[in-house]
This record gives C-alpha cells, sequence and structure tokens, in this order.
C-alpha cells in the first residue's frame, strides 16, 4: 500500500485531503506540530500522527521513514515580517529530508500568478516555495491555485461576508482584475491523483474551474446563488491593497494579516494558461462558480464545515501549552479564579459551558466584549467574528471567536487558548464538576502570562473589570443552567 505523508493537517485543505487520500485507499501518516490539535477530527484513529516542526531535519526525518508521496500543504500566509524567509528555510528543509529519504514524490499547492509581472509577497513567495520543491531533486508537482470556492475557505468567506452585507459598497479596481476561480472539491480531485504521476514528471500545473469571472461579477453571481438582490458596486481607484485588507479586516472575518495577502493576489489577472493536469490526474467534470458557491452555503447552513481557514492556528498565536505545574516557573502567571455551586446537574451546567461564544455569546458585558472585539481586528486579530463551526458541540483545535479549544474534556473541562492581539498568553477554563457534598461545582479560571512591561501594564489595566467580565460570565452560565434545567 502507498504511504503518504500530509503536512498542514491542522488547516483548511490539509484537513480536507487526508479524508479524501483515506478512501482512495492510501496509507496515511500526519506531520503536527501538536498532535493534539487532532483529537477531534473523525479520521484521527486511522492515520498514523507523528508530532514536529516541518522544518526541523530531524522531525522530518522520523516523519518520512517508509513514505512514498509527500504532501507540502504549509504556507505562512499573514504570519508578519519575515514570512518569505521562513517559507523559504522550511520548503528547503523539506526538500532536503525528502531528497535524502528518497521521497517518490513531493506534491506542493501553491498559488496562480501571472508571468512577467512583479508579484506580491504572498504571491511571489509561493511561486519561490515551488521552485524550491522542484529543484529538490525529487519529482515535484506544483498544483498552482487562484481562489479556491468551499464552506470555510477565506477566499470563500471574503466573498461571502462583503456580498452578503454590503448591498451598497464603494470597492477598489481590484474588483474588475480577471479570475478563475476553482472548486475546492475539484482541487482536491487534483491533489489526490498527483500522488499518482509517473517519476519522470516535475513541473507545475494551472488549476482553475470551467468559469473566468471579475471579482465583481463573483459578488453579483454569488448574490444571485443565494437568494440576494443584485449589489450596486461604485469603484474607487484611491482604495490601495493595504487600506482594501483593513476594509476587509472589519467588514469580514477574515482578519486583516490573512486578507492583506488574498487581496494583494487579486491585484493581479490569475488565469489558467494550460489545462494539462487533466492529462495526470484523470477525467473530472469542472465545477462551475454557481454551482461551487451553492455546494458551499448548502454545507454552512446544514453545519456541514468539515475544516475552515480559522482551523489553522492564528498567525502569531502563542502554540505552547498551559503550563500544567503548580510552580510554573517561567515568570509570572496571573490567575483569577472563581468556584460557586449551581442548582442544576452538571450535565446541564455543561451543555451551557459547551454552547458559549459565537452567537450565544460569553455571557457578560456585551460592550466590552464587543469593543475588545473590534479593537482586536483593527490591530490586525482575529476578533470575535470567527465564531464557532457547530453552534452545540466543540473539538480539540476548533476556533471559538478569537479563543482556540486547547482541551476538552466532555462534561468536565473546557481549555480556551487566546489568539488575539496581546503582550502575553491567556487562557480561560470553564469546569463542571461536583463539591464534598454532591452539589454541582462551577469553577473558572482566567490565566495571564505577561510578555515584559507591556504585559504588566496590561494585566493592571484590565484586573479592575474582572468582576464585571469574568465574574458576571460565571454568574451568567449558572443562571443560565438553572433555567435550563427548570424547563426540562
Amino acid at each position: 500500500m502507498t504511504r503518504v505523508l500530509v503536512t498542514g493537517a491542522t488547516g483548511y485543505i490539509g484537513g480536507r485531503l487526508v479524508p479524501e487520500l483515506l478512501a482512495a485507499g492510501y496509507d496515511v501518516r500526519v506531520l503536527a506540530r501538536r498532535a493534539q490539535r487532532l483529537d477531534g477530527r473523525p479520521w484521527r484513529s486511522q492515520v498514523q500522527v507523528t508530532e514536529g516542526d516541518a522544518a526541523d531535519p530531524e522531525a522530518l526525518t522520523k516523519a518520512l521513514v517508509d513514505v512514498d508521496v509527500a504532501y507540502y500543504l504549509i504556507h505562512s500566509l499573514g504570519t508578519g515580517r519575515r514570512f518569505e524567509e521562513r517559507d523559504r528555510r522550511t520548503a528547503l528543509a523539506f526538500g532536503v529530508a525528502c531528497r535524502e529519504s528518497e521521497i517518490g514524490r513531493i506534491v506542493y499547492l501553491g498559488g496562480l500568478y501571472p508571468d512577467g509581472e512583479e508579484l506580491s509577497p504572498h504571491l511571489g513567495s509561493r511561486r519561490e516555495v515551488g521552485e524550491i520543491l522542484l529543484a529538490s531533486g525529487v519529482p515535484t508537482t506544483v498544483l498552482r491555485a487562484a481562489v479556491i470556492i468551499g464552506s470555510g475557505s477565506a477566499s470563500f468567506e471574503m466573498l461571502r461576508y462583503l456580498t452578503e452585507r454590503l448591498p451598497v459598497m464603494v470597492t477598489p479596481r481590484w474588483l474588475d482584475t480577471r479570475i478563475q476561480p476553482i472548486a475546492v472539491r475539484d482541487v482536491l480531485h487534483c491533489l489526490v491523483g498527483s500522488a499518482r504521476m509517473p517519476a519522470d514528471v516535475n513541473r507545475g500545473f494551472d488549476i482553475g474551474g470551467p468559469d473566468v469571472l471579475t471579482y465583481r461579477a463573483m459578488m453579483q453571481r454569488y448574490a444571485a446563488v443565494a437568494g440576494l438582490r443584485p449589489r450596486r458596486i461604485v469603484t474607487l481607484p484611491l482604495l490601495s491593497p493595504g487600506l482594501s485588507s483593513h476594509w476587509v479586516g472589519l467588514v469580514t472575518p477574515v482578519p486583516s494579516g490573512i486578507a492583506r495577502p488574498l487581496v494583494d493576489s487579486l491585484v493581479h489577472e490569475v488565469v489558467c494558461k494550460e489545462h494539462d493536469i487533466d492529462r495526470y490526474v484523470g477525467p473530472r467534470d469542472p465545477i462551475g462558480f454557481d454551482r461551487a458557491v451553492a455546494l458551499a452555503l448548502k454545507k454552512v447552513h446544514d453545519l456541514d464545515v468539515s475544516t475552515s481557514w480559522a482551523s489553522a492556528a492564528t498567525p502569531g498565536a502563542p502554540s505552547d501549552p498551559l503550563p500544567g505545574d503548580p510552580d510554573w516557573s517561567g515568570g509570572s502567571l496571573y490567575v483569577d479564579e472563581r468556584d460557586c455551586t449551581v442548582e442544576a446537574s452538571p450535565r446541564q451546567l455543561w451543555n451551557v459551558i459547551e454552547g458559549i461564544g459565537g452567537r450565544r455569546g460569553w455571557y457578560s458585558w456585551r460592550l466590552g466584549w464587543w469593543t475588545r472585539g473590534l479593537l482586536d481586528r483593527v490591530v490586525g486579530g482575529p476578533g470575535l467574528r470567527r465564531g464557532r463551526l457547530h453552534p452545540d458541540t466543540l473539538a480539540v483545535g476548533d476556533p471559538l471567536d478569537w479563543w482556540r479549544v486547547e482541551a476538552l474534556e466532555r462534561g468536565r473541562l473546557l481549555r480556551l487558548r487566546a489568539e488575539m492581539r496581546l503582550p502575553g498568553e491567556a487562557w480561560l477554563e470553564l469546569c463542571a464538576g461536583t463539591d464534598d457534598e454532591g452539589r454541582t461545582l462551577f469553577r473558572q479560571r482566567a490565566l495571564f502570562h505577561p510578555r515584559g512591561l507591556p504585559g504588566e501594564l496590561y494585566w493592571a489595566a484590565i484586573r479592575p473589570f474582572h468582576d464585571v467580565v469574568f465574574g458576571g460570565m460565571q454568574r451568567n452560565i449558572a443562571h443560565a443552567a438553572e433555567r435550563a434545567e427548570v424547563s426540562r
């Protein structure tokens, strides 16, 4: 059986590729920096997981043992300064490790770009990574895609929210640039099929759907599919890509740090120059733009979005787990801890805890949470608009507004790690249990590890508001559980 290694499996494409490879009969191994992030995936028990960083030669050597095909689905989209250096270093390490491990093929998903133009930094980095892998000495397939249309993709969410929230809008010039979008199902078809390419194939392929549209036309056709009135769009040439990305960051759930490279790529005309891929990956009936939108919207409405752009950790967010040692020596660790008994069953309390966030909110001072979320978005953080993947259930690794689920012991513990812009690292723990007398006990902890003087000042500034924010949260969660218990 052919064994494949998938990197980036916690991301949007990687998380969808793994089950497709399993269904096609491949033996799948996954490389992840933190194996725990995969615990909520339905395919977790069917794959091997190796923990490590894709830039670490030792971790790569271990992950590549007996591997035939390696998927490189890593990029530094929206990670701030020096992302090009990180992309370059990781791609070089991956190429060297694959060559030394005698891997049969590398498959990389990059970006579609025009020839003879000065590319945006992110699109230029995608091109450079493809060139590095093609020169690695290992037969490589580089797939180049433009806008990917699928439930949960950053490109689709940007299109969706811009169209739905702004029936009348003033827009930049890039709305009239020609684009060849592709449905996520077609991307996955090409990725899976690339594992079977002949050993003498070492090249890039443009992949796209059957339609070539301007972004303006994409918005109007999305509106038609979604049953919305036609949008009134006025182009304002003065809106630069930088200003456009901040505008997108405020209007949509996509933070400006991720919106910027997406907008930068839309400045270029991205249309397939060849269609050779179909000779190698098998026949397909390409999905048109309207059908791709309809399929994505059905997934959204059915609450069946398996992965999202937010599935990957927010760029710049800390990745180390909460220190478990109570005598942790890594510096100051401030804790706001509150316990109370609840006149409800532990199960009913847990139902409220697991349903927190998203449309239900955070059970305290709505204006304060909304304001903090808006400020976070202004500085490039996720804010509160990421919401939840499912309204009632959570899994480890799920985004939850500006938090991410770090640990989940269903019925007992929910631990969230903050991914907002902070001068430090923060966690929120919500626990349901019983006390010595058998009463339902609700324990809540907010923890903060400051980073230097700015972190110390930040904690001092917000400390006076804790009773309103965290005290109110605990009281209101308890009351919600008690009301639900009475109504049963």
